[in-house]
């Protein structure tokens, strides 16, 4: 991300206390909480031309929008972000004069009889943000790339010692989106037909984060579509006027075409919801890393969890198998994550043996969840 500065002068803007809330939270999600440099735990405030933009960064993520104020004089400065975000959540209704006295080094903020006076950070040390380019980004529609980020998302690693992992490979083909995600224990893949895309094949790790704080910030939003630059570095989104910049991870993502089996020993359909219920239930036995247990006999499939010193749970449920009798081990987080991100009333669970992987899919085939088997002691 690039250092370049920007320039601060005096300011002094008005606007209402809930809309500066609302947009101040949205912003207060890219300071950063682990850093030695100051500045980037701050929010910038800018202030020209009837708007007040607000900014943060972590220089791995960054979030910057605006909203309407009347502006007396312009201006930019950056003030603790976390504090600012608190004051703003509790103030009465109503307007807020936000106010920097440079010479001070400090904003006064007012709201009724409240007022604060907030020591501020100098704005030339503050980074500037990426913009998105017009020529350079293409529009792609929101719900179905939310829903995509939605059910690949829960795969991505969270061990920062294996950085790729904790991305999400973003790949764009002809009217086709995929995204896969790994932690080396459980795999989701997903192809969603596209409306839209760049036109090209184009793809990129972005971190997983990044994506679910888009998801969050155009959950609700009104637009249909999300602008998306890819850059060298860098990913950038636009959704109702809020930007989000990611960095791009470095790195070559797995083969996950490779990871998947070609053909498996049986397929069980299932009552998603129901099997699902089943599983939640007897998974508050499986705790201390304990594996939840799936038996497969003639015309019933029992899920059993036990832990020392806590207790043991066994619950069965009817359903079309008809093979050899087969039980198989799971983490039981995992195997809730990969019903979960079904969304048909059918799941599907391939098989092959108890130390191979297993797999999760929906009533079609454009979405799927490899899941590592536990090795059952006995």
């Amino acid at each position: 991300m690039s250092t370049d500065t920007v320039a601060g002068a005096q300011m002094k803007v008005t606007c209402r206390s809930e809309e500066l809330a609302e947009r101040l939270a949205v912003a207060g999600r890219g300071v950063s909480t682990r850093t030695s440099v100051h500045v980037l735990t701050g929010i910038l405030l800018r202030a020209e031309s009837g708007s007040l933009t607000l900014a943060a960064t972590d220089m791995e993520l960054s979030l910057r929008l605006s909203l309407d104020a009347t502006v007396d004089g312009d201006g930019a400065t950056v003030v603790p972000g976390r504090l600012l975000v608190d004051i703003a959540r509790l103030l009465p209704p109503g307007e807020v004069t936000l106010e920097h006295r440079a010479e001070e080094g400090t904003l006064k903020l007012t709201c009724g009889p409240a007022s604060y006076a907030l020591n501020t950070f100098a704005v030339e040390d503050f980074p500037r943000l990426p913009e998105l380019e017009g020529d350079e980004s293409f529009s792609v529609e929101r719900p179905a790339f939310l829903d995509t980020v939605a059910k690949v998302s829960r795969s991505a690693s969270r061990d920062e010692s294996r950085p790729v992992l904790t991305g999400i490979l973003v790949r764009f083909e002809a009217g086709r989106l995929v995204m896969a995600a790994t932690d080396s224990y459980r795999l989701s893949v997903k192809e969603t037909e596209l409306e839209g895309g760049p036109g090209r094949e184009l793809e990129a790790i972005v971190p997983a984060r990044a994506l679910g704080e888009l998801s969050r910030v155009a959950q609700a939003a009104a637009s249909d579509t999300i602008e998306i630059g890819i850059r060298d570095n860098q990913v950038v989104f636009e959704v109702d006027g809020v930007v989000l910049t990611a960095r791009r991870i470095d790195g070559q993502f797995p083969n996950y075409k490779q990871l998947v089996p070609e053909a498996f020993e049986a397929e069980v359909e299932l009552p998603r919801d129901e099997f699902l219920d089943v599983v939640r239930r007897t998974a508050l036995m499986a705790q201390r890393k304990s594996p939840l247990r799936l038996r497969f006999e003639e015309g019933q499939v029992t899920v059993s969890a036990q832990t020392q010193d806590v207790g043991e749970a066994q619950e069965s449920l009817p359903v079309a198998y008809g093979g050899d009798t087969l039980e198989i081990g799971f983490n039981a987080d995992f195997l809730r994550d990969g019903l979960e991100s079904v969304s048909e009333d059918k799941a599907r669970l391939k098989l092959i043996s108890p130390l191979r992987p297993g797999l999760i899919q929906g009533e079609g085939d454009d979405f799927l969840y490899l899941i590592m088997p536990i090795r059952l002691a006995g």
